[in-house]
């Protein structure tokens, strides 16, 4: 529970809440919805995962891990695993080819994001 002080904690009272003048509010995501983006941003939520994206951006279209190892300290068992998960969220899509895999950014599932995001601000 927060601090006594805190604006997050609500203060005990008797009396109920009276709801402003607000528009309709509804729950754009049901639970499937939020609970897959949910998944999406948590994938998102490792530094290391966020900079796997960015190289992926820059690697017009498709890259290999092989492409994406020498920007890390890591060994190439948990880059694969980083990779996996972003796979895993719908971030990325994996294709193999012969015996090369290439990832890349999967627009659909960052427009989604995005979407949301713009719903959130007002923009959407």
């Amino acid at each position: 529970m927060g601090k006594p002080n805190s604006p997050f904690v609500a203060e005990k009272t008797s009396e109920t809440c009276t709801p402003r003048n607000q528009p309709d509010l509804q729950l754009r995501l049901d639970e499937t919805q939020a609970d897959q983006m949910a998944t999406l941003f948590k994938a998102l939520s490792h530094p290391v995962r966020l900079q796997i994206l960015d190289l992926i951006s820059q690697g017009g279209g498709e890259v290999c891990i092989c492409d994406l190892e020498h920007h890390f300290d890591l060994t190439q068992p948990t880059l694969s695993h980083h990779v996996k998960v972003l796979r895993e969220a719908g971030v990325i899509q994996s294709e193999q080819n012969r015996v090369w895999i290439f990832h890349r950014i999967d627009l659909t599932t960052l427009q989604q994001m995005h979407e949301l995001l713009g719903h959130f601000t007002g923009l959407a």
